[in-house]
């Protein structure tokens, strides 16, 4: 299993679709007892927030944000955790918004330090 979440900066490597996530997001993680939460905000988005599970090296979280447009959006993820070489970590993961329609995957990665 891969070490806590709990402190890490992480980033998508890419960026998505307009209103969502980008390479100017940033995602703070905490972890307690198998439970992780984050919060994020940049690019397209002004405040999001993530709350869910950790089970070995896969999390299962909602998210729920809000755009620069004032609209806000909803929805599920699915995350692997994947240490990397350098000690940092990758969440490989499978989204869908539940809010509106859309799915897709991404990857998001700890900043160095």
């Amino acid at each position: 299993m891969a070490r806590s979440l709990d402190g890490r900066v992480l980033s998508p490597v890419v960026d998505q679709a307009p209103g969502q996530v980008g390479t100017e997001t940033l995602f703070t993680y905490h972890e307690e007892d198998g439970r992780v939460w984050a919060e994020y905000a940049g690019g397209d988005v002004v405040r999001g927030h993530l709350v869910g599970t950790r089970e070995g090296d896969r999390l299962d979280f909602r998210y729920v944000q809000l755009k620069r447009d004032g609209r806000t959006a909803s929805g599920h993820c699915l995350s692997t955790v994947v240490e990397l070489d350098d000690g940092r970590v990758r969440l490989e993961e499978t989204w869908e918004w539940e809010s509106q329609e859309g799915s897709g995957t991404s990857v998001v990665e700890e900043l160095p330090s």
